[in-house]
């Protein structure tokens, strides 16, 4: 017999799968299937059943058979039957029989007592109440075609009020047909590279996520390392050095190089715009925090020197929360049609939903609001950050301070690994430098700790300053 599906959610909230299997009578096997549903858990103690009428109907049964089978489970005890109550699971029904459970369980590694790990926003900031109430507005003002199958681009209400945020906030010059939203930055690389709207080699600063490279490498694409000073990338290195010739783009953080912190220096960013112009090329700018600006104005985006030689990438993973799977590309007219063509038809990543409520956020002033608030609120972490590295550990000094969500502490040569150890001691999560060091690089290595001062809990800052500085080398 066929498997049949009881759709009697009008009666009793919830559909009913029934299996009419094996040999006998129709009768038997609906007294088997339903005393199998019992035993499995399937059917919890407590679950109303549909009237026998509407089963025997779903089911093409005879009402008597459905009623001698009820009734046959009463009597044995899995049902019950009450007037003006119907027939619901008996409680006193055989127990539901223990889930199996493997022999050998994985052990879930154990959180660390502080977190310091870098690229994590406080997850406690998220701005819940805001983000509620832009959704309430969002959709009650949502036409209804917003929830047919997604624009591969992206709603034109988020892609509206990133062109005006942007150009506002970040120097970006674009219109919203420039505009494609993809799930993040990882999805863009994906789609640029994986989808071959770019094609490598691609330079990239000799420190950055080691995340990135990987996955570049399972494009295909090779990556070069160009070196980093205090001024930002050494740019001058795509034209003057035979091994970067191959070079058909570059990926730059010039906003707040990653991880070592610090812009890009104005002259670097006009050289390496040129270079582009000059040889046909292509810049990739990760602007991951460029709103987290603490001690001067914003240095702009790199994207406003020359919009068809810059794809700008951006995303919500600092701002609101990695859990906001948004992110944006601004494009290059020439690469809009190719990367929809990479992205497919549909929107398969980005939930439409989140899209036009993020715009409804940009739109009423509330994602501004949040940022500053968290501007502030980073601020004091950083100082905060700051004033126990001076009482405690006046002798380590702190880089990349002026912007983002974490800091680069300096460590003597050759005692990051030990610190690394000494932090683990002390229950510490977080990364050294040589974590985001590119395995090409020619430059000199540097010793140090990168700092998240975002992602602990308010409550538990100090605590985790407080045994960081119990892990840093004691002065020379």
């Amino acid at each position: 017999m066929a498997d049949s599906w009881v759709n009697s959610a009008e009666r009793i909230g919830a559909d009913l799968h029934v299996e009419l299997a094996g040999s006998g009578s129709r009768r038997a096997a609906l007294i088997r299937a339903l005393r199998a549903a019992v035993q499995d858990g399937r059917l919890a103690p407590g679950t109303r059943l549909p009237p026998y009428r509407s089963l025997a109907a779903d089911l093409g049964l005879a009402r008597n058979t459905v009623a001698d089978a009820y009734a046959e489970l009463v009597a044995e005890g899995w049902l019950t039957a009450r007037q003006g109550s119907g027939t619901r699971v008996a409680t006193r029904a055989e127990p539901v029989r223990a889930a199996r459970v493997p022999k050998k369980v994985p052990r879930r590694a154990t959180a660390p007592a502080h977190n310091l790990m870098q690229g994590q926003p406080d997850a406690g900031s998220f701005p819940r109440g805001a983000w509620l109430s832009a959704a309430r507005r969002a959709l009650n003002a949502a036409p209804n075609e917003a929830f047919g199958p997604g624009d591969p681009q992206g709603r034109v209400e988020l892609r509206r009020a990133l062109a005006g945020y942007l150009a506002r906030v970040r120097g970006v010059r674009t219109a919203p047909e420039r505009i494609v939203i993809c799930s993040g930055f990882a999805h863009a690389l994906r789609l640029l590279f994986g989808g071959q709207v770019l094609r490598g080699p691609l330079a990239v600063e000799s420190y950055g996520l080691a995340f990135h490279r990987s996955l570049l490498a399972a494009e295909g694409v090779r990556t070069v390392p160009v070196g980093l000073d205090e001024r930002g990338a050494t740019v001058a290195e795509l034209t003057e050095e035979a091994a970067l010739k191959g070079v058909r783009a570059a990926l730059l953080t010039p906003a707040h190089q990653f991880p070592t912190g610090g812009p890009l220096h104005p002259e670097r960013r006009a050289a390496v715009v040129d270079w582009a112009r000059a040889r046909g090329r292509v810049i990739l700018e990760d602007d991951y925090d460029g709103e987290f600006r603490y001690d001067r104005e914003p240095v702009g985006a790199v994207q406003g020197l020359d919009p068809e030689r810059v794809v700008y990438i951006g995303s919500v993973s600092k701002s609101l929360s990695p859990a906001v799977r948004l992110g944006w590309m601004v494009l290059p007219e020439h690469l809009v049609d190719p990367v929809l063509a990479a992205k497919g038809r549909r929107e398969a990543w980005a939930s439409v939903l989140d899209q036009l409520t993020l715009a409804d956020l940009i739109e009423s002033g509330a994602y501004d609001r949040h940022v500053r608030r968290m501007r502030q609120r980073y601020r004091g972490r950083r100082d905060q950050l700051l004033a126990a590295l001076d009482e405690h550990a006046p002798h380590i000094t702190a880089a990349g301070i002026a912007a983002g969500l974490h800091a680069v502490l300096r460590l003597p040569p050759g005692t990051e690994r030990a610190v690394l150890k000494a932090a683990a001691w002390q229950g510490i999560a977080l990364d050294g430098l040589a974590a985001y060091r590119h395995p090409e690089a020619t430059m000199p290595g540097q010793d140090g700790l990168v700092v998240g001062y975002a992602t602990p809990p308010d409550h538990a800052y100090q605590t985790a300053l407080d045994a960081l500085c119990r892990a840093l080398p004691p002065a020379p």
